[in-house]
C-alpha cells in the first residue's frame, strides 16, 4: 500500500461525532439532587460515566422543553451509552458477577428506550430526525424529505451540513467538499468542532492526489486534536518528505486556517 492510500485509510478511521448539549447545564450532581428519577435510570458504574451523564442531560432537556431536537439528542445519547456499556458488559468479573448482569440489563434498557423514541419520531419532519431514520432504518421517505431541505435555512448548521455531506460523499466529491467547507463557515467561536470534517476533507484531497491539501488538513487535525487516534498514527514528516512538500510553509498555512475556524471567520478557499 502506498503512502497516499495508507494516509487515506487512516483518515477514514474515526468514531462518529458524539452529541452533547450540556455545556451550559448544571452539574450532574445538581441534576441528581433535583431529578433523581432521571439520574437513577441506570445504576452508577465506573464505566461509561460520560455517556450516562449525556443521557441524563438529554432527558432533562426533553423533560424541561419537549422538542424534536431534544429527542434526537436522546437517541444519540442512548446509542452511545448502549455501545459503551455493551463493551463493558463483556468484561468478566470474577468476584462481582452481579456487575456484569447489571451492565447487560443497562444495555437492554437503553435499547428499549432507543426503540421507544425511534417509534414515536418516525413521522417527524425535523431534519436531525429525518437523517436519523434514514441512517439507522434506511427510511427512503425520510431521506427524500431530508434532501428536500438542502437549500433551506433548516440545514444551515455545521452538524446538518456535515450530515448532508455524508450523503454526497460517494456521489459527488466536489459537492461534498463544498458542504464540508460550509459546515466550517457556519461554526461559531463557542461551538465545538466536529473533527470528522477535517478527516473527510483530507480524505477527499488524498483521492484527488492533492498532497499539499492532504498535509494541511491533516496538520489542522493534529494541531486541534493531537490525541485523536487516527492522526496519532500518521507521520506527517515522512509524508512531506515522500511528496517533496515544504512542511514549514504548509504548517503555517494550517495554523492560520485553524485560527480562522476557531475565530468563527473561516471562508471557503
Amino acid at each position: 500500500m502506498n503512502r497516499k492510500n495508507n494516509l487515506t485509510l487512516v483518515l477514514l478511521t474515526g468514531a462518529y461525532v458524539l452529541m452533547s448539549g450540556c455545556n451550559k447545564a448544571p452539574s450532574f450532581a445538581d441534576l441528581c439532587d433535583n431529578h433523581p428519577k432521571i439520574c437513577n435510570e441506570f445504576k452508577e458504574d465506573s464505566w461509561c460515566k460520560k455517556e450516562r451523564i449525556d443521557v441524563g442531560f438529554a432527558n432533562l432537556a426533553q423533560q424541561t422543553l419537549p422538542a424534536d431536537e431534544n429527542k434526537y439528542n436522546q437517541l444519540i445519547g442512548y446509542e452511545n451509552y448502549a455501545k459503551c456499556m455493551e463493551h463493558a458488559s463483556k468484561i468478566e468479573h470474577i468476584k462481582f458477577k452481579e456487575k456484569q448482569s447489571m451492565r447487560i440489563n443497562n444495555v437492554v434498557d437503553a435499547k428499549k428506550r432507543i426503540k421507544e423514541i425511534s417509534d414515536t419520531t418516525k413521522d417527524s419532519k425535523h431534519p436531525s430526525l429525518l437523517y436519523y431514520h434514514w441512517t439507522r432504518h434506511l427510511n427512503k421517505d425520510a431521506l427524500q424529505s431530508f434532501l428536500a431541505l438542502e437549500d433551506t435555512h433548516q440545514l444551515e448548521t455545521p452538524k446538518l451540513q456535515f450530515n448532508l455531506a455524508t450523503y454526497y460523499a460517494k456521489r459527488d466529491q466536489n459537492k461534498t467538499l463544498d458542504l464540508l467547507y460550509h459546515a466550517l463557515e457556519l461554526t461559531t467561536v463557542d461551538e465545538s468542532i466536529n473533527t470528522e470534517i477535517f478527516k473527510s476533507i483530507a480524505t477527499i484531497f488524498a483521492d484527488k492526489n492533492k498532497y499539499k491539501q492532504v498535509y494541511i488538513w491533516s496538520k489542522i487535525l493534529q494541531t486541534h486534536s493531537p490525541e485523536d487516534e487516527s492522526i496519532k498514527r500518521v507521520d506527517l514528516k515522512s509524508y512531506a518528505k515522500t511528496f517533496n512538500l515544504k512542511s514549514d510553509f504548509l504548517d503555517n498555512v494550517a495554523s492560520k486556517t485553524l485560527s480562522t475556524i476557531l475565530d468563527g471567520k473561516f471562508k471557503k478557499p
